[in-house]
């Protein structure tokens, strides 16, 4: 079995982390906080173990906070990067709040070890305004983990993170950013302004496609971003996010023969579905085709979960046959439960077809 996430912050990592600490800052209690940084580490999970690091530190650093964030800045070129480099951040967002031009400034030089997305957003929700100017600046940057900062770390829904309240009620907020960054060069940062959009489309839908249709997607990049950005809406069906990419919702298809096998699985098979779209049309057709699976809930009820399958051109009264085999396993997202579950195959956000398997766990 794959080692928990949790021991990423191990003895071994502590070793390390202390005895960098000494050479940088000759006065650190190396033993003292190697010990005390484990301390009760048993019971905790990840980022309970990185914010108990933060705390530990902030008692074996100077009490001035510039000096602390200091010796971190000199440590961390001497860490492994990626995700235990999101302790010094971290320690910036808890102890760093009344000091905002060089907390701000140090989580812009942290970003590249690791990121600095969940940190900034404690500045962010203390004061929106202030925040966002600097990071506007910070979406010109030449550093392309500086831009993705500014883009991932004022998203309204971040994964893992509080909501920005601010940014789900006026979403112009952070549009400067995303403005800035719509045809940025970085996929790193594509990809971050594609899912900012994202979440604007959850709350603010037309306002993301109106944003979406003013920018020039003619270039590939501003082309990236605007359907990776319009997924969830070109999932649901909706009608001004498919027709930015000529997908028209009336389209004239039919679905046949869809088919499920085998009808009866448990828990740990693969399921296989199959199917053919025909055009029912004179013209060739840009068509989008999902599927969803119902998932039945605990309670009885179910829950319905798109896949992308194709995006394809169809011609003239033309037809093609389509099948895909998925295992049904649990994830730490989903649990399954027995019982009924309904497959709906959709073209262009428009439910064609459906068939029912059951489960047996």
């Amino acid at each position: 079995m794959a080692e928990p996430l949790k021991e990423m912050f191990n003895a071994a990592y502590f070793a390390r982390l202390a005895k960098e600490m000494q050479t940088v800052h000759p006065r650190f209690k190396r033993s003292e906080f190697f010990k005390d940084a484990q301390h009760g580490n048993e019971t905790r999970e990840l980022n309970a173990r990185m914010r108990h690091a933060s705390i530990t530190l902030r008692t074996y650093l100077p009490s001035d906070y510039r000096k602390a964030v200091q010796i971190l800045m000199d440590v961390a070129p001497r860490m492994p990067k990626g995700y235990t480099a999101l302790l010094y951040p971290d320690f910036v967002s808890q102890f760093g709040l009344d000091d905002p031009p060089n907390s701000l400034e140090a989580l812009k030089y942290f970003t590249s070890f690791g990121s600095s997305e969940f940190a900034v957003r404690e500045f962010f929700r203390r004061d929106p305004i202030g925040t966002l100017k600097v990071m506007r600046s910070w979406a010109e940057d030449q550093n392309e983990h500086v831009r993705r900062l500014a883009s991932e770390g004022s998203r309204p829904r971040l994964p893992w993170s509080f909501r920005l309240d601010a940014v789900l009620k006026d979403p112009k907020l952070t549009t400067p950013i995303l403005e800035r960054l719509r045809a940025d060069d970085s996929l790193y940062v594509r990809k971050s302004v594609a899912n900012h959009l994202n979440d604007f489309s959850k709350d603010h839908p037309k306002y993301m496609v109106d944003l979406l249709r003013s920018w020039d997607r003619k270039h590939p990049h501003t082309a990236w971003i605007a359907k990776h950005a319009s997924r969830t809406l070109i999932k649901a069906g909706d009608v001004d996010a498919l027709a930015l990419f000529a997908f028209d919702s009336k389209v004239k298809v039919r679905v046949d023969g869809l088919e499920l096998s085998p009808k009866r699985l448990k828990l740990g098979e693969t399921l296989e579905l199959s199917f053919t779209v025909t055009s029912e049309a004179q013209r060739a057709q840009q068509l989008v085709i999902d599927y969803a699976v119902h998932y039945r809930k605990a309670n009885g009820g179910t829950s319905k979960k798109v896949f992308k399958l194709k995006e394809v051109e169809l011609g003239p009264r033309g037809s093609m046959h389509i099948s895909k085999r998925q295992r049904i396993v649990d994830f730490s997202t989903r649990k399954h439960h027995a019982g009924e579950h309904v497959v709906e195959v959709f073209v262009n956000g428009r439910s064609r077809a459906q068939a029912v398997f059951e489960l047996n766990i």
